[in-house]
């Protein structure tokens, strides 16, 4: 008897451990006001109607609950229609740096397996520091240099040429060219929005763990929370969720490839810059634990403290506005909005429409994914997606 009560007991414990997705409340029992909140309907869906994304989802996160989520407009329109749902996948471009970069190299970091002030070369052989033209005194790129995007590498990469030479997929090579090209300008001096950066992160993460960075960060951050539509290079069920991107010029759609170049041909859908796949709720989880400190429902990505250095804009570059992996209040935060925090919100876009903003005071998240590039690569979602940060912070009434 002793056996089956002990038994009963654990099976109770791990089961209130097991990741279950956000509580779904009404805005009104998140202190927020649903009339108010219905203005982010009418702006997304102005959006549509003016053809500047074939549809959208919006979810809203308050104080670790679940206050909204909603689908509009269309999953496809090309080469079939298909009514968007709040479950769809979307190739999240960008906003992969911090959700499949970012967060699993700051559990390095907490581990004592890297510094944030080491050198790059500490971990590439060969890369290169930036060298003073004038004097000719070297200064190395250091880690935290790559996570705020003030390293001074180019913002892209020569996919062609580098293909042209070297074949593709080819991860090795583009490594390579990163290590050896030229340095736009003195580390922490400038700002300059950089994939590389992200695709040197993912490589230092490599090496140090001796895992792919797609495989390290399903295993110990997506598979830890409970995301269990987030993943690169998605296949099986997953698949049939994801929102196709661009129309291609032998008549397909990508439709669970990577629509990033870099990440898509170089790199194989493995890439620090690019390649995750997720929908709106898997993204309210990873919101929840990051304004909880780094722990949703008993499962911890990361430490308390970690998030807070995460989050917040280094001393030494505070003018340009970028913390480790995030985008506090730079020139491509427009984002945010006008109404969240101004200094500690934190976010991230992506090219294909998607983006993501957390503010941490008011315990407010945003996460508005669309595919603007589907059918064509012409729609614009920056003005929208600063529309509908001032429309969900404009509710927020307690």
């Amino acid at each position: 008897m002793k056996k089956i009560l002990l038994s009963l007991v654990l099976f109770f414990a791990s089961a209130a451990l097991v990741a279950q997705p956000l509580l779904k409340v009404t805005p009104e029992q998140a202190g927020m006001d649903s009339r108010r909140l219905s203005n982010a309907d009418r702006i997304i869906n102005e959006s549509i109607a003016k053809g500047e994304v074939p549809g959208a989802v919006l979810a809203v996160v308050r104080d670790g609950k679940l206050a909204y989520l909603k689908a509009y407009g269309n999953k496809s329109v090309y080469p079939d229609t298909v009514k968007m749902t709040v479950n769809t996948v979307f190739d999240l471009a960008s906003v992969s740096k911090p959700v499949g970069t970012a967060v699993a190299f700051m559990q390095l970091v907490e581990q004592g397996r890297i510094r944030l002030t080491d050198n790059v070369s500490m971990y590439i052989p060969g890369f290169k520091p930036w060298v003073d033209s004038a004097s000719g005194r070297k200064i190395d790129i250091r880690v935290v240099d790559l996570l705020t995007h003030s390293s001074g590498l180019p913002p892209y990469a020569p996919v062609a040429t580098i293909v042209e030479k070297s074949g593709a997929p080819n991860p090795v090579a583009l490594m390579e060219w990163i290590a050896n090209c030229k340095r736009d300008f003195k580390p922490t001096t400038r700002f300059q929005y950089s994939c590389l950066n992200f695709v040197t992160l993912q490589n230092i993460l490599q090496n140090v763990t001796g895992m792919k960075l797609m495989d390290y960060s399903k295993k110990n951050v997506f598979d830890v929370l409970g995301m269990k539509n987030t993943t690169y290079n998605p296949t099986g069920e997953i698949l049939k969720l994801v929102a196709p991107t661009e129309k291609q010029k032998d008549g397909s759609v990508l439709l669970g490839r990577v629509h990033d170049p870099i990440a898509n041909v170089l790199n194989d859908g493995n890439s620090g810059n690019a390649g995750v796949f997720s929908n709106a709720e898997d993204l309210a989880i990873l919101a929840a634990a990051l304004m909880n400190g780094g722990e949703y429902n008993g499962r911890r990505v990361l430490g308390k403290l970690t998030v807070e250095t995460m989050i917040t804009v280094p001393e030494g570059v505070k003018e340009l506005g970028r913390s480790l992996g995030w985008d506090n209040y730079s020139s491509y935060a427009s984002n945010n909005g006008n109404l969240f925090h101004p200094v500690k919100t934190f976010g991230h876009t992506g090219y294909t429409g998607t983006s993501l903003i957390i503010d941490p005071v008011s315990k407010t998240a945003v996460i508005l994914l669309a595919h603007r590039v589907h059918p064509a690569d012409v729609g614009s979602v920056v003005r929208l997606r600063a529309l509908v940060a001032n429309a969900v912070a404009g509710s927020v009434v307690k």
